[in-house]
């Protein structure tokens, strides 16, 4: 039997369901697991999390909406991560983990064999979790790391934490998406990003929304995309200061560049068919879906999930709002 999926959403689970998906995970025939804003037992929870560490064919785990709720919960999902070498995606939006409970999964993060996919929007986090947020993006040379980040709606990270995240994804050697929306960023933290994005060679995707900018940032990243080569792909400045026509430019800048890509890998596919050198094997697409900010305190108004397939070719679970 191929492995399937097991995806709940806001219900009290019984005794019972949560032994049919624990024995799901140890037959090996789940490969998305989502009990998002789920309620359950601290038992049942540990349960589960016997559950994760068994599994060889979990690829994604989505625990939003509050599921991890304390740090008993956070150290057994901790002992599980350890445990398991097969979970690619890992969702805890709206986990009250703060850095307490980032400190408490670090090793298990930083050293999962698998993991290249990390919500931890509107987790509370600040400065520590950042630091060790940054130890996940390792640079050029390095061990493996993210692709995909979101730190939605966290707005206790500092100026200081910012500024040394945007120093990590200019040296990643594998950040591909970056989602920071609902953030207080402001325009001096949006600078220093541009210069991030500048650097990186492998930045496609980054989610600005909301997150205090005005002209005078729209105007930095018009000037970087339409100046300077980047690998960036999308850019979200909606619910911004920011004004259309700027937002325009620098989305029609983008595009252009997007067409200038393909045109150059036709290119090399005539050249590879004529006896020339082989084109250079293109990089799976990412899921650009990006998951919206849901705040603690709207925790348990109507939402709905919707499946994607992400590069990993699994289903990325994007929550959006109704």
């Amino acid at each position: 039997m191929l492995p399937g999926s097991i995806q709940i959403t806001g219900e009290t689970l019984s005794g019972a369901e949560v032994k049919d998906i624990c024995d799901s995970l140890k037959e090996n025939t789940v490969r998305l697991l989502s009990v998002r804003g789920c309620q359950f037992s601290d038992r049942d929870f540990g349960r589960v999390c016997r559950g994760v560490a068994e599994s060889h064919s979990l690829a994604q785990l989505n625990l939003n909406l509050g599921v991890v709720s304390g740090i008993t919960r956070t150290k057994q999902l901790a002992d599980a991560l350890k445990t398991n070498r097969s979970i690619q995606t890992l969702f805890l939006h709206g986990s009250p983990l703060l850095d307490a409970g980032l400190v408490s999964l670090n090793t298990a993060l930083s050293t999962h064999p698998a993991l290249v996919c990390l919500d931890l929007g509107d987790c509370m986090l600040g400065d520590e979790a950042i630091r060790i947020i940054c130890g996940m993006l390792p640079p050029d040379g390095a061990k493996s790391g993210l692709r995909e980040l979101t730190l939605s709606a966290n707005p206790a990270i500092s100026t200081k934490g910012w500024a040394r995240l945007a120093v990590a994804v200019a040296h990643s050697s594998q950040l591909r998406v970056l989602n920071l929306d609902y953030n207080p960023l402001g325009d001096q933290i949006a600078g220093m990003l541009a210069v991030a994005v500048a650097s990186s060679r492998t930045l496609e995707v980054l989610d600005l929304e909301g997150t205090g900018l005005t002209n005078q940032s729209a105007q930095i990243f018009l000037d970087m995309v339409e100046n300077y080569p980047t690998c960036l792909r999308v850019l979200v400045l909606a619910e911004n200061d920011i004004s259309p026509e700027l937002q325009q430019q620098i989305a029609d800048l983008l595009s252009e560049g997007d067409e200038e890509e393909d045109k150059e890998a036709e290119a090399q596919g005539q050249a590879s068919d004529i006896g020339g050198p082989p084109p250079p094997l293109p990089l799976p697409p990412l899921a650009h879906e990006k998951i919206a900010w849901i705040p603690h305190s709207n925790s348990s108004s109507g939402r709905h999930v919707i499946v994607l397939t992400s590069d990993l070719g699994d289903s990325l679970l994007a929550e959006t709002e109704m």
